[in-house]
Formats: C-alpha cells, structure tokens, sequence
C-alpha cells in the first residue's frame, strides 16, 4: 500500500495517544515503519492507546505540544523522516470551558511544531491535521472546499482556523523553495473503535449500553457526515506518499477528507443503526441542554482530494456502523486480542478499497 513509501521510515505522530492518532501509529506499524509518537497523556481510560499496547511497540515521546523545547528534544532524539500532527485539544464543548488552552493547543501547538521543523532539514514530509470545523461554517447545503473561509464562532473551531493560518504562512515564509514538503488537511466527525473521549456520540452509547443504560443524546436531529476512522487515515497516508514523491499540486495545499455526499445520516439515524447491531439499546433526549452554539450542517466537497490524489471514501455507512459497533462488541466480549482484531479491521478496510479501485491500495 501507498507504494511502501513507509517501509523502513522514521514517522512521527504528534498526539499518538489520542483516537486517530493510536490508529494511524497501528497502521504505520503495519505499513513497516518505524513509529514515534509524541503527546502529552493519555487521554482517557480506557484508551485505545492502551487497548493496543501502543507503548511498547513504539517509541514514545510524553510532552505537550505547548512546550517547544520539549517537542524540539523529541524531534532531535527521534529524527523523523516523516510527520504527522494530531496533537490537539478536539472537543468543542471543552472549547468554551478552556478557550486559552484549547487555542494554544491547536494554534500554538502547531506553531511550535513548524518552529522545530524549518531547522531540522532531515524531516522531509509534514502533514498537518487541523478539522472540517476550521471552516466559517454558515451551514449552506454544499460542501465546503479548501478556498473557503475558515474561522469559527466557537473556540475550538477558530483555533482550527488559526492553526490553518499559521501554517499557510510558514509554508509561503520558509518552506515554499525548500526540501520541506507540507500539506494541512480538514477531517471530521469519525467514529470507529477505541475512542472514549467525552462528549462524543459513539463513545457515550458504548459506555452506557455495555452497562444496560440508556444514553444522553443532546441533539438527535443533527446531521453529521459520518466516516470511519480508517477513511481520513486513508487520506493522511495517502497525501504523505503524494508528499514523499512530490506529486503535482500537492505541497503546500490543503485537502479535505469526507465520506460520500450521500452520507448525510441525522445523529437519531446513525443511532438507529447501532441499535440494530446492538439490539435493546435505548436513548433519551434532556429537555434542557447545554446552549453553546454547535452545528447542525457542515459538509465536505472532497473532489481536489479525488483529483490530485486519487482518493475517495470506501465504506457505505451501514459498513462504518459495522467497523464500529463489531469493534466495541469485541471488546467488551473480551475473547479477541485486540491488537490483532484491529489490524484485521485495517486489512478489510485495505481489500474492500482494493476492490472499489483506489489508488493507495497500489
């Protein structure tokens, strides 16, 4: 996959303990690279980090993005060849309550990170993973695309935004004429395995339907473009071997990464199809809610990711309700060794976007 481009390589996750990030550190171990990770803690318990024994397979750096001289030792130690940023703060009500952490997480964070990178001339390929929340969503019916406005009412939203920003001027200021190739690309709203994080739709049904209770939903009407986890990992590795072999109209760009425009399932449909591979599970609605502004509508044009990079999403939704809710059932039966039940989801995700012709897959 992805023309091995990893085999052998050095690859550094920022934020590897975090739920795409474990997940794309699984991967790049079964792509045959050499993984480090760096984060500040493990964010919740359980993890998926811990689920599948991420730390001794990996090399694994503790420290907050906010701190450069941290992140600079990690970088030195390590010496990646390759780098992938997922560090963040990514919670939008967690936004409201920390506005200053949460934008000098996402922000800064990503300052301090392209600060290391434009002195270290052995990191050849970075790819940033900021959110489809960096846009200035006005919640029209089409998809946003990568030239649009970014910046948000909510704090999590506008330090996507600025993290977008910071990130375009380093690349016009240091890195346009140099060896460094970088992309930033916008993905939201995955479900899959091994997340726990609070506040999120799919977590928040495992943990209370694994104990017989019924789950909270604030907004069942809300529509969410719903992807599993392995579709925008897809797209990140993708965009790194595009990166690697300095593909035309890659460096320096920004991409998004979303499911079919036809997947446009309310919160209410999405636990609708849960419930049916998970039979009895129930949920109710508080009359009042927490009142921070939240999106009903926000979409994803993905055609530039299609057209320079060959790439699309592979799973119909009722497949991604699969992945998911097969995952947390393993896991909960505790009769399956998860590092290998999730590898085995990593390697049906490959054969189904073998069959449906994607370009990674070669």
């Amino acid at each position: 996959m992805f023309e091995d481009v990893y085999r052998g390589r050095r690859v550094l996750v920022t934020g590897h303990t975090g739920f795409k990030g474990s997940w794309l550190s699984l991967w790049l171990l079964h792509l045959g690279a050499e993984v480090g990770g760096f984060s500040v803690d493990v964010p919740s318990t359980p993890a998926n980090f811990d689920v599948l024994e991420l730390k001794k397979r990996i090399r694994h750096y503790q420290g907050d993005v906010r701190n450069r001289e941290m992140l600079a030792a990690a970088i030195d130690d390590f010496r990646p060849d390759i780098v992938f940023h997922l560090a963040a703060q990514s919670l939008v009500r967690k936004s409201y309550a920390d506005p200053a952490g949460t934008f000098e997480t996402n922000a800064m964070g990503t300052l301090n990170l392209l600060e290391c990178l434009r002195t270290r001339p052995w990191v050849q390929v970075a790819v940033l993973i900021t959110s489809d929340k960096a846009y200035r969503n006005v919640e029209w019916c089409w998809g946003y695309r990568e030239d649009d406005a970014v910046g948000g009412k909510d704090p999590y939203s506008g330090s996507k935004g600025a993290a977008e920003l910071v990130a375009y001027s380093y690349y016009q200021s240091f890195f346009k004429d140099g060896d460094m190739r970088m992309a930033t690309t916008r993905a939201g709203n995955v479900i899959g395995g091994g997340d726990w994080a609070l506040d999120r739709i799919v977590p928040d049904c495992m943990r209370a339907w694994s104990d017989g209770q019924a789950v909270t939903v604030r907004n069942p009407n809300a529509t969410r473009p719903w992807q599993h986890v392995l579709e925008p990992l897809s797209g990140y590795l993708s965009l790194g071997r595009h990166l690697w072999k300095r593909s035309r109209g890659t460096i320096g760009e920004s991409f998004n990464f979303g499911p079919d425009s036809s997947v446009d399932q309310t919160v209410g449909e999405l636990l609708e199809a849960m419930a049916q591979r998970w039979p009895g599970r129930r949920w109710e609605t508080p009359e009042n809610v927490f009142g921070a502004h939240e999106a009903n509508l926000l979409k994803l044009c993905c055609d530039k990711a299609l057209h320079f990079l060959g790439w699309h999403a592979v799973l119909r939704f009722n497949e991604t309700v699969e992945f998911t809710v097969d995952w947390y059932q393993t896991y909960y039966g505790r009769e399956q060794d998860m590092f290998k039940f999730s590898l085995a989801q990593i390697e049906r995700y490959a054969s189904l976007a073998q069959q449906r012709g994607l370009a990674w897959t070669e």
